[in-house]
């Protein structure tokens, strides 16, 4: 048996350069330039480097990590050596989630031609592998892991190791026995083909087998109509149950013979249960199926807080390539905090703190090529203006010349709107929000002799972003002691009143920014094109005190939240109370993982992950929803959610010391309006993380179904110390299909973790007295 990957390679000669291994310089500033071998290895997935002085010390990293490869002075880094290497011998690697960026220099073009090519070949390769290809990828590599020395052959003592790497402690007895049945050969060792036997005898799926046995008469097959009972009984597919029963035998039954007698065998069955048919995500909704022309203040809009930092709001790095990950994660409203620069050139970076600078201009140009790459909805640029009248002149002029077309300079048709115009409306178009002179009622008749005015604070946010001197100390912000904290953030003067340029304010379309004054004021005087900014603490306590004025409000009005300047390390609130309110621009740090950003990725993963989701109904045009009193509501129908938690496969393996195995355990977490808001877990499986069985069913009931969020979690158990994170996967409740369904996890970095998946039946009901 060969690799997925070994026809590829087998004549190509870009990959065969990959293998023999080039010297290539490792680039991280200017100063911090080093030669590196670089080498594929034999797997054709792995990448290895190392220095020549390491003695035995070498990195690694997987193909299947890399998500694309730019070529020439592509990032920040190779921009600031572009004098001393030409562009024709630079390129980047871009990794998945949150890793940096790998900045490489070949000796030669062609040697950089070979590697690119080589690796977006690989990229693409395994990119474009069905479920079949991936898993024999990964036999393919367990056995090149295990085979200790290399002769193509694995001994008992090679497989035991193996079992331990897979996250499995078995029975040494029981071991011994796959083992030998294997080993056809009757060698004393199996090779790959007869690994790939002992791999299935492994991982025989007893649970998908129990519920294949339940609706096969004869325990081998299931007939058309047998599949068809299925769908309809435990997967809820109703009148499309036979038509569906057919096209899944046509698309995941391997045999051929199964396929002419119209019948499904066990691999087809459980083949189809890991599929994305499978899936607990109804595959319906991660296509664009929402109607997208409605107001923009009908749509949750996935916003991103200080897009421009790597990491924390105090020393973190300011970088264009967070702009490129906010951007491809789906954000659809990106933040720029401006500053004036030296030689007249405005700057982007957190103010009053050490965090470093990059120039507008380059934020604009990175705007410019990326904010359509994803999706073509439009992106609200949230401008924070510190800048003086002379450099935001400067800003206006690099946004009208970089992005040309694509900046919204007037209303649609001319006309000043009497609701916002709809995502559909501003397909392709980027949009300005910052503070206006005016109104657009005004535009046509201002003298055009006023360039400026005094305006409120230009900035729009209305509490210090960054903590006060006397909060924090030397030590905190690990600066020695000798620092005097007032040089590093200043807060100790009042926000100044500041001149608004002309010809920025003419910029602002559809998002002026103005000082909230209340929802009553708002309801009688505020255009439907003006919003408003809140800190997390100020929503809060709005949503909390007047849920549902504030629902009513974000009907009309669009309303961006922000975390608290005492958030000094990126960190994020919870966005789910402020979704509850119907706030569009719940803004988080997108750089920073965790449960927050669990939750935002969730909902926006629905609506082809174009960053805009069609609030509920209720939210949008009915003035009777108040979040904390659902139960108030017309059509008020709570829904009873029961999830059985069966089974758990190839969980990874945290800990790396030898013999160290994963204890599972499944939390069920709900999200939603406060009456909604619950955590169930099972018990947890002793030493096992390859295919623990829990047979646990956990119950919820749903009042608000279509502001809920599922969030399933995988932890280590510890009786000693806080459990460890595993995996993860969080899913809009309107977005779950019922029945036997495979929930494939991700990483705490919202990566997929191959193969990793819990297998559960989840069934959906409404709640009545007879079921309470």
């Amino acid at each position: 048996m060969d690799s997925p990957y070994s026809l590829l390679a087998q004549d190509d000669e870009d990959i065969q350069v990959m293998k023999a291994g080039a010297m290539l310089r490792k680039v991280k500033s200017r100063s911090w330039k080093k030669q590196r071998h670089f080498r594929l290895q034999d797997d054709g997935q792995t990448i290895w480097y190392k220095s020549r002085w390491a003695g035995t010390g070498h990195s690694t990293f997987s193909v299947g990590d890399i998500e694309a490869v730019r070529e020439g002075h592509q990032s920040e880094v190779l921009q600031s050596i572009a004098e001393e290497f030409p562009a024709d011998l630079c390129f980047t690697l871009v990794f998945r989630g949150r890793r940096g960026n790998l900045d490489l220099v070949a000796e030669s073009a062609s040697d950089a031609q070979a590697w690119i090519r080589g690796i977006r070949k690989l990229v693409q390769n395994t990119e474009s592998m069905d479920a079949k290809e991936r898993l024999d990828q990964w036999i393919w590599d367990w056995f090149q892991k295990a085979d200790k020395n290399k002769d193509g052959r694995m001994n008992f003592k090679e497989v035991r190791s193996l079992l331990k790497m897979m996250n499995v402690d078995m029975n040494e007895e029981y071991a011994l026995r796959l083992f030998t049945r294997a080993d056809k050969s009757e060698s004393g060792c199996l090779e790959i083909e007869e690994f790939v036997q002992f791999y299935k005898m492994l991982t025989q799926r007893e649970d998908v087998w129990n519920v294949f046995q339940n609706y096969s008469r004869d325990g081998q097959m299931l007939t058309l109509a047998e599949l068809e009972e299925f769908l309809r009984q435990e997967q809820q597919k109703g009148e499309e149950s036979q038509d569906h029963a057919h096209e899944l035998i046509v698309r995941f039954e391997p045999s051929e013979t199964a396929k002419k007698q119209g019948a499904m065998s066990i691999d087809g069955f459980q083949i189809y249960l890991v599929s994305s048919e499978g899936d607990i995500f109804d595959p319906q909704r991660l296509e664009l199926h929402q109607d997208m022309s409605q107001p923009l203040s009908h749509y949750f809009i996935c916003s991103s807080h200080n897009t421009y930092l790597m990491e924390d709001q105090l020393r973190g790095q300011s970088s264009q390539e967070a702009y490129i990950r906010a951007l491809k994660r789906g954000c659809r409203c990106v933040e720029v905090d401006c500053w004036d620069g030296p030689n007249g050139e405005p700057v982007v970076y957190h103010g009053h703190t050490f965090t470093s600078k990059i120039l507008f201009r380059d934020v604009i140009t990175t705007l410019g090529e990326y904010a359509f790459k994803v999706s073509e909805f439009p992106v609200v640029l949230s401008l924070e203006n510190h800048c003086s009248v002379e450099q935001q002149r400067v800003m206006a002029q690099l946004m009208d010349t970089i992005l040309g077309d694509t900046l919204l300079r007037a209303p649609l048709n001319g006309l000043v709107p009497q609701v916002l115009p709809s995502p559909l409306d501003l397909k392709g178009k980027i949009l300005l929000k910052a503070k206006k002179i005016g109104g657009l009622e005004e535009s046509d008749t201002l003298n055009d002799e006023v360039t400026d005015e005094v305006t409120d604070e230009v900035s729009d946010e209305d509490e210090p972003k960054s903590p006060s001197a006397e909060t924090l100390s030397a030590e905190d912000l690990g600066l020695g002691d000798k620092v005097n904290l007032f040089t590093y953030v200043d807060m100790s003067c009042p926000l100044q009143k500041s001149k608004l340029s002309r010809e920025l304010s003419d910029l602002v379309v559809y998002c002026k920014s103005v000082h909230f004054y209340g929802f009553e004021y708002s309801c009688q005087h505020s255009k439907c094109y003006e919003m408003s900014s809140f800190s997390e603490s100020k929503a809060r306590k709005l949503a909390k005190e007047k849920g549902m004025e504030f629902v009513q409000h974000n009907s009309r009005h669009l309303s961006r939240v922000y975390p608290s300047g005492m958030r000094t390390d990126s960190s994020n609130y919870n966005p789910q109370e402020l979704w509850n309110v119907g706030c569009q621009m719940v803004a988080l740090n997108v750089q920073t993982a965790g449960l927050e950003m669990d939750l935002n990725d969730g909902l926006f993963h629905q609506n082809g992950c174009c960053g805009y989701v069609l609030k509920p109904d209720f939210m949008r045009n009915d003035s009777s929803f108040d979040p904390e009193r659902p139960e108030e509501r017309e059509g008020y129908k709570p829904l009873r959610l029961s999830i059985q938690v069966i089974s758990g496969q190839q969980l990874p393996k945290l800990n790396q010391k030898e013999g160290s195995i994963v204890d599972p355990l499944v939390r069920v977490e709900i999200y939603g309006v406060s009456k909604d808001q619950a955590k169930q877990e099972t018990s947890y499986i002793h030493n096992n993380g390859f295919n623990p069985l829990w047979n646990e069913t956990l119950n919820f009931i749903i009042h608000v179904p279509e502001l809920a969020l599922v969030r399933f979690v995988v932890e280590d158990y510890d009786k000693a110390s806080r459990n460890d994170f595993v995996g993860q996967f969080t899913v809009p409740f309107t977005c779950i299909q019922p029945g036997y369904r495979h929930i494939h996890l991700l990483s705490k970095d919202g990566t997929a973790l191959p193969l990793s998946s819990l297998f559960v039946n989840i069934k959906i009901s409404e709640l009545t007295t007879e079921t309470e």
